[in-house]
């Protein structure tokens, strides 16, 4: 009886369809189509890798229906531009019929031959609509960019990378032990989705105040410049030593840095003047390790700014630390240390010097430090710490008073004028990396004693 009635309801359906009229076209010079946009720009596009892709819409807000005469792509098949209408790839469409108060839509994706420059450069297109005799056009424009592709790479002897196009990574870079990679002030270097690089050796970052070394996902549309979680990270394995990592920008991956094992020269891992954002799970991760971290702005992670697990020894000066998001709902501390290996339970010796550092964010606990085992040794000392944690409150530290950044919304983490925090520093001067790392803040400003905590003298 089901089956019956609904054959019936096809049939009118059908019956309705059939009898309608046909749609009346109107051939008005005055009926003008509507774009959604008169040109599209492509981020930079890596030669030889195509695009994401981008959309026109194309609407007849006319009562009645028109004939598209011809929707074209200027440059043909020697364009880089792709061109997708309503589900057709065609470079030229004719003859299209939209109703009244419809619209179709226009796909595009570019793809750029390399060329020999180093530089960004431009290339350019449109498309065109014929309709009753009206001609529009859709203006295309991309930034192509050749890059050094390296896909499962492995780094084999001691290297060093020039800065003139950035480097493209698909899957696993791989430094090798006993070998060293040397990454110049300027090097720009873009991971494709879930890529990494892996250092079993060494890694020498050498950034400048005015020309940081980025770490970053390939993905250069602005939709993408502060979304976490598009690539892996760097992975210093048990066997890396040496490392220094001075004036990067590492952004928007899984763990910006992580670390395993001590080294046997000490540390195993330097940073400074270094930014690291946009974590979807921590800036860094070190896994009974040992790191000197100094000028460091750490922010935005979806667990941990640095978490530290099963010991490890953590010298951190003059870092800034803040945690705000809104992107995660987050729980955990922005600084976590344990002396506690989380798969087996068991204990390792956990030392750290924090001096002069901000902890702070939008939760009201952002440190906890976990002990099970009786080698820990961690000395805190004239750092500004959000915590109810009373132990804190000891060696100058400051407690649960807003060291008033700038702004935190646009990600300054300078201080205001009349932030809390001024000459609230410890004296650092006689630390045996003062001359090197420490004389100076984030931005190249000489620190004056007492200094400011955090990564930036006031201004």
């Amino acid at each position: 009886m089901n089956f019956r009635r609904f054959s019936i309801f096809a049939f009118l359906l059908l019956l309705i369809y059939s009898c309608r009229k046909e749609d009346k076209f109107t051939d008005s010079p005055d009926a003008r189509l509507s774009l959604s946009s008169d040109s599209v720009l492509f981020d930079t596009v890596f030669t030889s890798i195509n695009s994401t892709t981008q959309q026109i819409q194309v609407f007849n807000y006319n009562k009645n229906a028109v004939r598209i005469s011809e929707i074209r792509l200027a440059g043909g098949s020697a364009s880089p531009f792709q061109l997708n209408i309503n589900g057709t790839a065609a470079i030229s469409l004719g003859s299209i019929e939209l109703r009244g108060n419809d619209s179709l839509n226009v796909f595009i994706k570019v793809m750029i031959n390399p060329t020999t420059g180093n530089l960004p450069f431009f290339v350019k297109d449109s498309i065109t609509f014929l309709t009753n005799g009206n001609k529009q056009t859709v203006h295309l424009r991309a930034v192509g960019q050749n890059a050094h592709i390296l896909k499962d790479a492995v780094i084999s002897q001691n290297t060093l990378w020039d800065n003139k196009i950035p480097y493209l990574i698909y899957n696993t870079l791989r430094v090798s032990s006993n070998s060293t990679l040397t990454i110049p002030a300027g090097t720009k270097a873009y991971f494709h989705k879930d890529s990494k690089m892996q250092v079993d050796g060494t890694l020498i970052v050498n950034g400048t105040l005015t020309d940081s070394v980025v770490f970053a996902s390939d993905r250069l549309e602005r939709i993408y410049r502060d979304e976490p979680g598009q690539w892996t990270g760097l992975h210093f394995t048990g066997t890396s030593k040496d490392n220094k990592i001075i004036y990067a920008v590492i952004k928007n991956g899984i763990t910006g840095i992580q670390c395993d094992s001590l080294a046997a020269s000490s540390p195993k891992l330097l940073v400074a003047n270094t930014t690291i954002k946009n974590m979807q799970v921590a800036g860094f991760a070190g896994y009974k390790t040992n790191i000197t971290a100094f000028n460091n702005v750490f922010f935005n992670c979806g667990q941990y700014l640095l978490y530290g697990a099963f010991g490890g020894d953590y010298n951190l000066k003059q870092n800034t630390f803040a945690n705000y998001s809104n992107s995660f709902p987050r729980r955990t501390p922005s600084l976590f240390f344990t002396d506690v290996d989380p798969s087996t339970s068991k204990t390792a010796a956990l030392s750290g010097n924090l001096v002069n550092n901000i902890i702070w964010g939008s939760l009201a606990e952002e440190i906890a430090v976990e002990k099970k085992g009786t080698s820990v040794s961690l000395s805190f000392q004239n750092n500004f710490i959000k915590t109810s944690n009373a132990s804190f409150a000891q060696g100058g530290n400051i407690l649960n008073t807003d060291p008033q950044f700038i702004s935190y919304r646009d990600n300054n983490y300078r201080l205001s004028p009349s932030s809390p925090a001024l000459n609230k520093g410890a004296n650092l001067s006689t630390d045996p990396y003062y001359n090197q790392y420490l004389k100076t803040d984030k931005a190249g400003k000489t620190r004056l004693f007492p200094s400011e905590p955090g990564a930036y003298e006031a201004q």
